[in-house]
């Protein structure tokens, strides 16, 4: 008489189903090629809006200026609002598509993830885009304003000298700064998704982080300096958010590190 053998419950360490190497390039060129289609698809819509999407950008400068001032945005080459135009939509593809194109990766990458592995991974992939957002708007709305005053500081009247001195902003110069700004304050609020990562593979510890407080704040400053404008109004509205979230990554590493020891008991052992 045959004793029935019982089916092994799902272990957390178990990954998916093992594929071969044709099997994964294959895979991988589908997962490329719907990456490759989505972005595509929101460049077309970004750049028949782009536009629309161009104003958004110039309508902190255009507060500034206020209703009184008769300025303008010029452009001194035939070609330059075209350009312009697609780089407004590749940089707004690049942004929007994010989420379409980390879904991919994640549907490549998962089914040879451990169960705690993709529980660890997920947070940190969804996070991204939104601390990214968080960022291009603490720029637009809080830091694009101050620092577009600083600048128009520097205009002269014709009665306070020789000759007037007025500002004539080009298309591509002010959307490679506005670009600059967005790209600097978007990766830089990225710091708590890297520094959690770090301390939740083991690299470094929520105390490694603490104790090398002093520097964190020296290297705030240094990379605000590199990152923005060359006017101290847009260096500490950088380096600022930098301190308040390393000390955020602190805190999330020290919860990290408490649940670490919780995580391991539910490992099952072999007897």
């Amino acid at each position: 008489m045959s004793i029935p053998t019982q089916k092994p419950e799902p272990d957390d360490n178990e990954i998916g189903d093992k594929m071969p190497l044709f099997d994964h390039l294959v895979e991988l060129r589908r997962r490329l090629l719907y990456s490759i289609l989505s972005f595509l698809i929101v460049f077309l819509i970004c750049f028949f809006y782009s536009n629309q999407i161009f104003n958004f950008l110039t309508q902190p400068l255009a507060d500034v200026l206020g209703d009184h001032h008769a300025r303008r945005l010029i452009y001194t080459a035939l070609h330059e609002k075209f350009v312009t135009d697609i780089k407004v939509a590749f940089f707004m593809a690049s942004f929007c598509s994010f989420p379409l194109i980390a879904t991919q990766i994640w549907m490549f990458v998962a089914p040879g993830l451990y169960r705690q592995e993709k529980r660890a991974f997920l947070p940190f992939l969804i996070a991204t885009p939104l601390l990214f957002a968080l960022g291009a708007a603490c720029v637009y709305y809080g830091v694009m304003p101050m620092a577009w005053k600083f600048f128009l500081s520097f205009e002269q009247a014709a009665s306070q000298g020789p000759l007037a001195i007025v500002l004539e902003p080009k298309v591509n110069e002010y959307l490679a700064l506005v670009m600059h700004l967005l790209f600097a304050f978007g990766v830089a609020f990225e710091l708590p998704v890297l520094l959690t990562l770090l301390v939740r593979v083991g690299i470094v510890s929520a105390d490694d982080l603490a104790s090398r407080r002093r520097y964190a704040i020296v290297i705030a400053f240094v990379v605000a300096a590199v990152l923005t404008p060359p006017d101290p109004l847009s260096q500490i509205a950088l380096a600022i958010p930098i301190i308040l979230l390393y000390e955020i990554s602190i805190w999330c590493g020290y919860l990290i590190e408490r649940r670490r020891p919780v995580q391991d008991f539910d490992i099952p052992q072999e007897p």
